[in-house]
């Protein structure tokens, strides 16, 4: 019986093996390569699939998902004879499992080395300059390439990126002393422009504040006029309109003679010649009053030491 049960056992053993490598479960976003005695049969795609056990075998498992692989810097040399390093990121993805598995041994080193290869051809054409300053050329150029060589594998590759481009340390330590040399300038240019606006700007504003002050001084010097104007005219007027005689203006002259003497500056006084005229006509004034209070009503005669009025008039002026 022992040898019985141990065939038995090993029966089952024999028939759970066969069930496990019959049901295979694909994930989702995967695929699976199904060979039959060494050639290809079938892709299994995601889901539960059922294979010949022991006859079918699982050759190659592929991820169908955007996969992202950088590699290594790879020394490149430019037009101009500069070797740069440069990183590469390339984002590809499998579209044909068949392909990536039965044309290329090994599609990730092909990638590279045809990434390599591609990228000496692109920056053997352009000079340092170009170089750092066209990656979006550099990009679609290696993107245009590789896509067209890895079609017939399977892959298709979706994005290739620059990482970085490292030129030699002695082109950089240049670059940066280049770089500080137009900061300089730039700040330098910067700093004289606003100290030239800043003169402009305030010589406007003197211009402007000369203008205005030159412009109120002549209103004000208008309108000062026009008062000293007003005022003679209206003296005048009230002159005119009040009628004087000699006598008045006589009378009125000798009260300015001491405004005219005042002031401690007034070293020397000339007195003017029309001053005899101004006594001769306050004297005449003084004379009549003198006849209107105590003279006699005689023909013509004149009291005490008053001079007559024909006698007055021949009497030199006062120089």
């Amino acid at each position: 019986m022992e040898p019985v049960i141990i065939v038995l056992i090993i029966l089952v053993v024999l028939v759970f093996i066969a069930l496990i490598k019959t049901i295979q479960v694909i994930p989702q976003a995967s695929a699976a390569i199904v060979e039959r005695f060494g050639r290809y049969t079938r892709t299994l795609n995601a889901g539960l699939n059922i294979v010949v056990p022991f006859i079918d075998t699982i050759r190659n498992r592929i991820d169908l998902r955007e996969q992202v692989v950088p590699f290594p810097p790879q020394p490149v040399i430019t037009q101009d004879n500069l070797v740069v390093n440069i990183d590469t990121v390339i984002y590809y993805q499998v579209t044909d499992a068949r392909a990536a598995t039965y044309e290329v041994a090994s599609y990730i080193q092909a990638i590279e080395q045809l990434t390599v290869t591609t990228l000496r051809n692109i920056i053997g054409g352009m000079d340092l300059e170009r170089t750092l300053t066209s990656r979006e050329e550099i990009n679609a150029a290696l993107r245009g390439v590789l896509d067209e060589a890895t079609g017939k594998w399977g892959i298709r590759v979706n994005r290739v990126e620059l990482k970085a481009i490292e030129p030699p340390t002695s082109i950089q330590d240049s670059m940066e002393k280049q770089m500080r040399a137009d900061r300089d300038k730039r700040a330098a240019i910067l700093q004289a422009e606003g100290v030239r606006q800043s003169e402009i700007l305030r010589a406007e504003g003197e211009k402007q504040s000369q203008i205005l002050r030159a412009e109120g001084e002549a209103k004000a010097a208008a309108l000062r006029a026009e008062g000293e104007a007003q005022a003679v005219r209206t003296v005048f007027e009230a002159i005119h309109a009040g009628d004087p005689d000699q006598k008045l203006l006589s009378y009125q002259y000798l009260q300015m003679l001491p405004k005219i003497a005042e002031g401690d500056a007034n070293k020397l006084w000339i007195v003017p010649s029309e001053i005899g005229d101004a006594l001769k006509g306050l004297s005449g004034a003084m004379g009549n009053f003198g006849g209107m209070g105590g003279g006699s009503g005689g023909n013509g005669g004149t009291s005490g030491g008053v001079v007559p009025a024909q006698e007055r008039r021949e009497k030199p002026s006062i120089d």
